[in-house]
This record gives structure tokens, C-alpha cells and sequence, in this order.
């Protein structure tokens, strides 16, 4: 072999790692940022998120870096990662079930395209200006959470129609959830003639305390704020409000296939699959402002038979056929 057919061979063969390297550093990425636990990046929540992305052929570790900010309700966090996340001028900053996630997004930049996940409107959140014409560096998905806890306390109040004392648990480290939860379950008790009594807490043994207060306060069932912290809890939850003999009522599925009594809410899986795919498309090169602010259409009532049993309560057959899900 010739000195210089050996040269160009040696450098094409050490051109191959530098290449690889150099287009992984190369690829766009994505700071996701959620209030559930670090351990589930495997979940079915991310992995609808990943769903979406690949519906607009992207691939985590292939075209596209994904990092995952998920702090498991340490609330605290948020503005030091979205600054880190706006210094390292990532992409996009992804927050899917998120209303203060998103405010902070939005707080720390108004370039880095922003696609969230918010139960409010987003308008009144100050994170767009209208839901047609965002008009802005952030778009994204609205699945009214907020307006379905009237639906959830009335669906409870048909599962559990003895109850009159409600106790309602919120986050107060999730502050604008908390107050929003607040303001439209107190609304929907008045009008249903129930009582409420607020308990809070943040960490599970905050949780454990609250379950042993509101049996003592002699509450009659339990309605759970949405939160995302909440929902990397379910599997407590359901524990405690075994022992407790607590009926209670929840946002997602998750709570009720782990053994809760019931939930409503928009079908959270969808909302972020729709978030991935968004991502995906401003990665294309659409623009935040020019994407509309997509309005959640699918909601879920589920129904835990089993647990249902175990509290002694006879589920009325009109509850049962309107639920979604039985879970037996």
C-alpha cells in the first residue's frame, strides 16, 4: 500500500468516531421539565411524549437529546433549571402538566420556544396572547383542569351520596394550582350543598399526616388537588386510604389503577403526546406564535370496582355506564 492511500485510510477511519461525535453534539435539545419523580423518565407519561416527537420522525438519541428536569414537586427547583436551561440556549423547553413550570419558563425567556401542558388558561396565565395567535415564544396544550373539578366533585357526590363533609388536600409549594383548586371546589360544594375543609401538604409524610387528621376530623371522602406531585405519590395515597376506609376522588387514571377509588380528568397521556409533537414540529421550524393553543377534548372517568367493594359502596349501574374505565 502506497504512503498516501495509508495516510487518507488512517484519517478516515479516525474521522469515523469525531463524525458520530460531532453530530450527536450537533443534535437539537429538548429540556423537559415536569413535578414527577426523576424515576419515571420510563413512565407512560414520557413515553407518550416520546411518542409524539417521533410522529414528526423524531427520535431521542438518534435527531434529538431529551433532558429530563423532573424534580418530584420540589417547586423550589424551577428557576434555577430554567436558567440553566435558557444559558445553555437549548432548543425548546417542554412542560407538560405544568402551570407554574410553564410561568417560570416563560419568566426566564421570551426567544427559546416554550410548549406546555396547563390545566388553566393559558391567556390568563400570561403565557400567550390569545389561544389562536399565541403570539409569543410559547404555545401548547390547555387541558381544563381546572374546569372539570365541578364535574369531579358532582360524579364523587353520585359514587358517595352520604358524604357531606369533603376534606380537600392541596400542595401549597404548587401555589397557583392550590388557590385555583381552592376557588372552584368551594364554587361547586356550595352548590352541591357539601362541606369542605382544606388540608395541605407537600412530602409524604405531610401526606400521612393529613390522612390522619381529616379521619379525625371525621371527613367523609377526599378530594385530591391535581398536582403532579400528588400523582408520583398514588401508590400512598391508595394505601392510606385503605387503611383509613377514606373514599376518594382523583385527576388521572394512575391514581385509580393503583388502587384508587375514581378519577376524572382530561386524558393526560394524549395531552403529552400532543406536547411531543409540537416539540417536534418547532424543531421543524415552526414557530410558537403560529401554532395554536390546542384545547384537550378527551376526558376520562374512571371507576376502581374493587376498591368501590372494599368501602362498602354500591356503584348506582347510570354511574357505571357512563364511566370510560371499570377497573375490576
Amino acid at each position: 500500500m502506497k504512503r498516501r492511500e495509508f495516510i487518507a485510510l488512517l484519517g478516515g477511519a479516525a474521522a469515523g468516531p469525531l463524525a458520530a461525535r460531532a453530530q450527536q453534539a450537533a443534535m437539537p435539545v429538548v429540556g423537559l421539565v415536569n413535578a414527577r419523580p426523576p424515576e419515571e423518565v420510563s413512565g407512560r407519561t414520557i413515553g407518550a411524549f416520546r411518542k409524539g416527537l417521533s410522529e414528526t420522525r423524531y427520535v431521542e438519541g438518534q435527531n434529538v437529546t431529551v433532558e429530563y428536569h423532573l424534580f418530584g414537586g420540589q417547586f423550589d427547583r424551577l428557576p434555577a433549571v430554567m436558567a440553566d436551561l435558557v444559558r445553555r440556549r437549548v432548543a425548546v423547553i417542554a412542560t407538560p402538566g405544568g402551570n407554574y413550570a410553564a410561568q417560570v419558563a416563560k419568566a426566564a425567556t421570551t426567544t427559546i420556544p416554550i410548549v406546555f401542558g396547563v390545566g388553566e388558561d393559558p391567556v390568563k396565565l400570561g403565557l400567550v396572547a390569545s389561544l389562536n395567535r399565541p403570539d409569543g415564544n410559547a404555545t401548547g396544550i390547555n387541558f381544563f383542569l381546572q374546569e372539570v373539578i365541578a364535574k369531579r366533585l358532582a360524579l364523587m357526590h353520585e359514587l358517595v351520596p352520604k358524604a357531606l363533609r369533603i376534606a380537600v388536600l392541596i400542595n401549597p409549594a404548587n401555589a397557583p394550582v392550590a388557590e385555583s383548586t381552592l376557588r372552584e371546589v368551594s364554587e361547586a360544594a356550595h352548590a352541591l350543598g357539601l362541606q369542605i375543609q382544606v388540608f395541605k401538604a407537600s412530602t409524604g409524610r405531610e401526606i400521612e399526616a393529613a390522612f390522619a387528621n381529616l379521619v379525625h376530623d371525621r371527613a367523609d371522602a377526599l378530594f385530591v388537588a391535581p398536582d403532579g406531585s400528588f400523582a408520583s405519590r398514588r401508590v400512598q395515597f391508595a394505601t392510606l386510604a385503605t387503611r383509613y376506609a377514606i373514599p376518594a376522588s382523583y385527576t388521572t387514571r394512575d391514581h385509580v389503577e393503583a388502587g384508587g377509588l375514581m378519577s376524572y380528568g382530561s386524558d393526560f397521556l394524549d395531552m403529552y403526546r400532543r406536547v411531543g409533537v409540537y416539540t417536534g414540529q418547532i424543531l421543524k421550524g415552526a414557530k410558537p406564535a403560529d401554532l395554536p393553543v390546542i384545547q384537550s377534548t378527551k376526558f376520562e372517568f374512571v371507576i376502581n370496582l374493587q376498591t368501590a367493594r372494599a368501602l362498602g359502596l354500591e356503584v348506582p349501574p347510570t354511574l357505571l355506564a357512563r364511566a370510560d374505565e371499570v377497573i375490576e
